[in-house]
């Protein structure tokens, strides 16, 4: 029993003595007498694999010019853009030439049909009228006033020759446009072609599979081209199309003032109003 309560006592005497010597180190590391706080591991920022990089203003896209892009689309960018060019042109010209107001003036159409009907103008006097118009439907008007007088078919014959001419006239620069809807986007393909073959060519002679910057030079001429063939032929088509339209509209409208002249000059017409006139006449006598 002495023995158990002796170790006792030297068991409580070394956790003393062990207390006493850590109690240093405890105040040293408490502020205040209280209990240290936990220190929180560090923290690192691993960023995510997959996650994209944020974009700055050195890091935006480049915005290049279109002298650069035509540079870059290679040869055939020059021939596509002068078919632009004379696409332009010609739009322009035919917008002008294919107006209503010039083709079929109706203060002339009417005021000369009038007087027609009236008995008004004879002969010479109409076809000086049609001659100082100089418009399209005037010169349709002439080939009929040559031929006054004549039996219907005849009026009607050189209506239909005046308005062939007439008509030449009005589809002229049309084959143009629609021969630039056709050229442009074959150009472009040719272009794709060189670009597809300069892109090959990179591949063998300097070992480039893996390598997409030695690819993109040709890759790039390859689209430009397409795309630019393609922006030029577009708009030609639609510009064919709509010319093509109003020229079809201008000569069914040309046809029918053609027929209200052969029913006024036309021999039948005028015997008709002969014999209508001698019947007013007679019936007021």
């Amino acid at each position: 029993m002495r023995e158990d309560r002796q170790l006792r006592r030297l068991a409580l005497a070394v956790v003393l003595a062990a207390g006493a010597a850590l109690a240093p180190l405890v105040m040293a590391q408490t502020e205040g007498g209280g209990m240290a706080p936990t220190e929180a591991p560090p923290v690192v920022n691993v960023p995510a694999p997959d996650a994209p990089a944020p974009v700055t203003a050195e890091s935006a896209i480049p915005v290049k010019n279109l002298l650069e892009v035509i540079r870059e689309g290679g040869i055939l960018m020059y021939p596509i853009g002068l078919c632009s060019f004379i696409l332009c042109i010609f739009v322009f010209e035919r917008a002008i030439m294919l107006r209503r107001g010039r083709v079929i003036p109706r203060p002339f159409v009417k005021l000369f049909m009038q007087q027609l009907s009236e008995g008004e103008l004879d002969r010479d006097q109409a076809l000086e009228l049609c001659q100082k118009n100089r418009s399209p439907v005037s010169e349709v008007f002439a080939g009929a006033i040559k031929k006054w007088g004549r039996p219907s078919v005849e009026v009607e014959q050189a209506i239909i020759d005046a308005g062939e001419r007439v008509t030449n006239g009005l589809r002229r620069y049309l084959r143009l446009l629609n021969g630039v809807s056709t050229v442009s986007p074959l150009l472009g393909l040719l272009g794709t072609v060189f670009g597809m073959i300069q892109s090959f060519n990179a591949i063998a002679v300097a070992d480039a599979m893996g390598r997409p910057e030695a690819l993109a030079s040709g890759i790039s001429e390859a689209l430009l081209t397409t795309a630019a063939g393609l922006t030029v032929a577009i708009p030609a088509l639609i510009a064919y199309l709509f010319f093509i339209g109003r020229v079809d509209a201008l000569v069914i409208e040309l046809d029918a003032l053609g027929q209200d002249l052969v029913e006024i000059i036309s021999a039948e017409a005028q015997a008709e109003r002969g014999a209508r006139s001698k019947k007013n006449r007679t019936t007021a006598a």
